[in-house]
């Protein structure tokens, strides 16, 4: 079983910063992308940043220049250091990772979500 816990969110005040961390955990052969998805209150869901497992990273145009993705692959674990925050950011933040499951039988890549972090960017 695999399973992906985010943590790090909170309140923070305009202009400030937060860093957030997803752990990926259970009976992982191998794990390809990773990436951060946020969804505020009546929006869709929309990509915020990705990292490959070369450390390859591409970021949404909103975020450019504030955020910043990362990864340790020993840890199975993903990155996203937020500076400058603004409150549209205010979102739940969620990480994305697409893991093979080695109890699965199946050498093929699943998509895996976690429960999401609550952000919330207010004076």
């Amino acid at each position: 079983q695999v399973q992906l816990v985010e943590s790090g969110g909170g309140l923070v005040q305009p202009g400030g910063s937060l860093r957030l961390s997803c752990v990926a955990s259970g009976s992982i052969s191998s794990i390809a992308a990773m990436d951060w998805y946020r969804q505020a209150p009546g929006k869709q869901r929309e990509l915020v940043a990705q990292t490959t497992t070369r450390g390859s990273t591409t970021y949404a145009d909103f975020v450019k220049g504030r955020f910043t993705v990362s990864r340790d692959n020993a840890k199975n674990t993903m990155y996203l250091q937020m500076n400058s925050l603004k409150p549209e950011d205010t979102a739940v933040y969620y990480c994305n990772a697409a893991i093979i499951d080695k109890n699965s039988g199946s050498p093929y890549y699943n998509e895996y979500w976690g429960q999401g972090t609550q952000v919330t960017v207010s004076s």
